[in-house]
């Protein structure tokens, strides 16, 4: 019996002028980062903030983690912001045990996300 494909998508958009928005779903692992990775790379870190929605994660492992720790790398380089949304309570478990709770900047919804920027 062969193992199910492991499914991710990213799906960048633009949210308004100082907001770039990559929406991912699916499972973030070793086999499927390489997906988030090229969108973070594509990002237009150095002309606008990015958001990362969450909110269709199914699955994380470290190699994901690794890949949102290159996104707040790069943002922190570029002098803007990076919020991530949708973060569901497992993951933000996550996030606390390892310290990204103190790193990265959470919002509810991109929208929400989009609206702290504005201010």
């Amino acid at each position: 019996m062969t193992e199910p494909a492991r499914l991710l998508t990213v799906t960048p958009r633009h949210v308004t002028a100082k907001a770039f928005l990559l929406v991912v779903a699916g499972e973030l692992d070793h086999h499927t980062s390489n997906l988030l990775t090229e969108a973070v790379n594509e990002a237009p870190f150095s002309e606008q903030s990015v958001i990362i929605d969450l909110s269709g994660l199914t699955y994380c492992d470290s190699t994901g983690i690794s890949v949102l720790i290159t996104a707040y790398n790069r943002s922190l380089a570029a002098g803007t912001q990076l919020s991530l949304t949708g973060v569901s309570p497992d993951q933000m478990r996550i996030f606390e045990l390892i310290g990204l709770d103190q790193v990265f900047a959470f919002y509810a919804t991109p929208e929400e996300a989009a609206t702290a920027l504005q201010s």
